[in-house]
């Protein structure tokens, strides 16, 4: 990857602890939801010892449930292991201020055995194996995810006591791209924007949805691992604003029958030299025809990373916006999978992942599809000029179940992956199945309380 400048270096950050202007830095890594997990430390203790030594955290943050109940299944942490640490090497090129809480800085960290390997199934790991192998062809991917989200007038307090039901939107109705409707909130929009550009992000707009209360806001796109960084803290930070001023947000797949949260992740390949290596003479260059080849072939393989949880498959709906079949198109949204921009813009947009994607496992996904169709020289099929959903593709897994069984049988994902990363994702599936099969819902409740 190129050398870049961090949004906050050690010896400002040296400055700004000696001025008493930080006292506080997070040292954090995104666990298998994509989620901070970590330790906030006093400033100059960090400097003096954290910087240059790292941290410990327990290794059942990689062998949880979303409730963060210790389960059995994986290979690296359990009761029999004794649920040691793992260790956590903090990566100087992601420290930032944290503008929303103050006198803080924050960087994310790096997973490490004692004996300094890898954690291979740490998300991080994941997407950076992948970007290795992708520089060993002397490329780099650009990456921008689109993050939407429902705000909500009540607190997460709140939200909590009510079992998450009978929620207050902060719009009454559909505000797609409405002016007026993102003006309602405004106040809030902005400070999410101008605190992520402080924290080093670069925001390019924010606008309405259709679901009342649903809101974007964009930023500029990057290389693949600081696009993904920026995701995890944009996606923090802007719960932590939130709960400041006293509304809450949801990134969920889909909080109601309407539509949900989509996250669309656009990626694009650059050569040596920063030229758009998917750009030929006349439109697609042969790289870019295997590669989005690619991405149909394993598109079910990898549906898990993709769409990890219970919820996100509520979302393939026909005629909802996002996709049922395993289909591309030239500006098609009906499709999985979308062509968009020319010359130095064009890219391909992955509509399957939601709000609640892990971005280091769909884009690691993105970039291992891509080269399984390079690798392999895979033709590339006619793009769909009309509806895909009545088109007769094939279809996108339509439950957790079904994606991982087919991921767990890709012979695609264990060449990309490993076989210790597919047993563990598989095992995290497994995990929210049985939880799910064993709760009695609401739905439930309401069809058989009394008429059955």
């Amino acid at each position: 990857m190129a050398d870049r400048t961090p949004p906050l270096d050690v010896e400002t950050l040296v400055a700004l602890v000696d001025s008493g202007e930080i006292d506080t830095v997070v040292l954090a890594f995104p666990d298998m939801q994509g989620r901070l997990q970590g330790k906030r430390f006093a400033a100059r203790f960090f400097l003096d010892e954290v910087l240059e030594n790292g941290t410990e955290g327990c290794n059942y943050l990689l062998a949880v449930d979303t409730e963060m109940n210790t389960v059995d299944g994986y290979a690296m942490s359990s009761w029999e292991s004794g649920y040691g640490d793992f260790a956590m090497r903090p990566d100087l090129g992601t420290l930032r201020r944290v503008p929303w809480n103050d006198g803080t800085a924050l960087l994310l960290a790096d997973l490490a055995w004692n004996d300094g390997t890898p954690v291979v199934a740490a998300p991080r790991q994941i997407l950076r194996r992948q970007i290795e192998r992708l520089a060993a062809l002397g490329l780099t991917a650009q990456v921008g995810t689109e993050l939407e989200f429902i705000v909500f007038k009540d607190t997460y307090e709140q939200a909590w006591d009510r079992g998450y039901r009978e929620l207050t939107p902060a719009n009454q109705y559909n505000i797609d791209y409405s002016v007026l409707g993102t003006g309602r909130i405004e106040p809030l929009l902005r400070r999410i924007r101008n605190e992520m550009a402080a924290a080093g992000l670069t925001v390019e707009s924010a606008k309405g949805e259709c679901n009342p209360g649903q809101h974007e806001i964009a930023f500029r796109y990057d290389e693949a691992l600081v696009t993904c960084d920026q995701h995890a803290v944009y996606k923090t930070g802007t719960k932590e604003i939130a709960s400041q001023e006293g509304v809450s947000i949801t990134f969920m797949a889909k909080y109601n029958e309407r539509e949900g949260n989509s996250c669309h992740i656009h990626l694009s390949l650059t050569d040596a030299d920063g030229a758009n290596a998917m750009a030929g003479p006349d439109g697609m260059s042969d790289l870019m025809r295997h590669f989005l080849a690619g991405q149909l072939a394993a598109l079910r393989d990898f549906s898990l990373l993709y769409a990890p949880n219970i919820n996100s498959y509520k979302r393939f709906q026909p005629g909802s916006f996002a996709p049922t079949a395993v289909a591309w198109g030239y500006d098609n949204r009906t499709c999985a999978l979308r062509v968009v921009g020319h010359g130095r813009s064009l890219r391909f947009e992955n509509r399957l992942p939601g709000g609640d994607v892990n971005p280091y496992l769909a884009v690691a996904g993105l970039i291992a599809a891509g080269l399984h169709g390079v690798e392999q020289k895979l033709e590339l099929p006619e793009p769909c000029a009309g509806n895909a959903y009545d088109g007769g593709y094939d279809h996108v897994p339509a439950t957790l179940r079904e994606a991982a069984e087919v991921w767990e049988s890709s012979p695609v994902a264990r060449a990309a992956f490993g076989d210790e990363v597919v047993a563990h994702y598989r095992n995290m599936a497994r995990v929210e199945l049985a939880a799910f099969d064993a709760a009695v819902t609401d739905w439930e409740l309401r069809r058989s309380f009394e008429r059955h």
